[in-house]
């Protein structure tokens, strides 16, 4: 075919350009599926990073949130079929996803413990294993909601020595820090799916490492809180001299209330849990929910501790559902019984009416 189209163009003028535009087409072909789309494709990226991650960071509503990261995401990424992926907005979408996952897997979990508390074995039997396929689902978001922040900063998390992203604004600063949190959550969500999800361990000591490049104090703990779980989980990554992890953890949920947003309360309750620690989680829940009347909640991020609020309004539906076989009664919350202190009520003597 080739040497008939070279014969072709020798012949006529009309023949050439004919030759020509076939050329140019299957250039532009070649060079792109669509330029409208690659440029909607850009148009896109970069609003969703200067203008919708802003907006959702500020919403109160983690359900509404978590739908969204769940609606938008296949739209935004499928543009990485034309233009670069938008890995910064990626990360964050699929995060928000891997919420949506895990409050189901929360209900399935709660679900669970209800039949088990009623003693019906095949429900609790069912429950349980729809807990661990969502919980596998949830690690398998969160593992590319990880991934995506890592490409997004270009930074390699097993490099040596370490070498710390070029992190320009606040918003890059939050994304890479929850990024790291989700690699985190990724590993938890995973063992407790009976490891159906197989996501990597070595996340883990990759998060301790890339955890120091994010000033600790500004970001309420958040830091050192990720480092302190990645110890109890892998001892030997622990430095020598390093203050115990529980103590961290219990730093950390302070001065996430003293910056107004709590994510690290939440990881000290996920800690308590999963090493089996209750007087560390009834502290935890407990200090959550005294802290509600005077923390002043980070405007810009209050997604996050939003989020961070219904981490432990689970943990505590969790104890409240294994022991009593329903949830948190709202006058209860932060309370692990639903006896009343009643040290302290004053008494009436009965002889005075008399």
């Amino acid at each position: 075919m080739i040497s008939s189209l070279v014969t072709l163009v020798g012949r006529t003028p009309a023949a050439r350009l004919k030759l020509l535009m076939f050329a140019a087409l299957a250039l532009l072909a070649g060079c792109s599926a669509n330029p409208i789309y690659t440029t909607t494709g850009v148009v896109l990226s970069n609003y969703s990073e200067g203008e919708a991650t802003p907006y959702v960071m500020q919403m109160s509503d983690p359900q509404m949130a978590c739908s969204l990261g769940e609606g938008i995401d296949p739209l935004l990424y499928s543009f990485s079929r034309v233009t670069d992926a938008p890995d910064t907005t990626g990360s964050l979408l699929m995060l928000l996803a891997g919420n949506c996952m895990e409050y189901r897997a929360w209900e399935a979990e709660l679900a669970y413990l209800r039949a088990d508390f009623e003693g019906n074995v095949p429900a609790a039997k069912d429950a349980r294993e729809e807990a661990k396929r969502l919980n596998a689902k949830t690690a398998k978001r969160r593992l590319r909601a990880f991934n995506r922040a890592m490409a997004a900063y270009e930074f390699d998390p097993a490099a040596e020595p370490l070498e710390c992203p070029f992190l320009f604004t606040e918003q890059d600063e939050l994304t890479f820090l929850l990024g790291l949190l989700t690699g985190m959550q990724a590993i938890v969500n995973d063992a407790n799916s009976g490891a159906l999800a197989g996501i990597p361990r070595n996340i883990a000591p990759q998060a301790e490492r890339a955890a120091t490049c994010v000033d600790n104090e500004k970001w309420g703990g958040l830091p050192n809180s990720i480092r302190a779980l990645v110890w109890l989980l892998l001892p030997d990554t622990r430095p020598a001299l390093s203050p115990d992890p529980w103590r961290v953890l219990d730093n950390s949920s302070r001065l996430g209330v003293k910056v107004g947003m709590r994510a690290s309360m939440a990881l000290e309750a996920v800690a308590a849990e999963t090493f089996g620690r209750p007087e560390v989680l009834a502290n935890t829940i407990a200090e959550f929910v005294d802290a509600e009347d005077s923390i002043d909640v980070w405007g810009d991020y209050q997604l996050v501790d939003v989020v961070a609020a219904a981490v432990i309004r689970f943990s505590s539906d969790k104890h409240w559902t294994a022991n009593y076989g329903y949830r948190t009664p709202q006058s209860f919350f932060g309370k692990m019984s639903p006896e009343r202190n009643t040290e302290n009520v004053e008494t009436m003597d009965l002889d005075d009416l008399l």
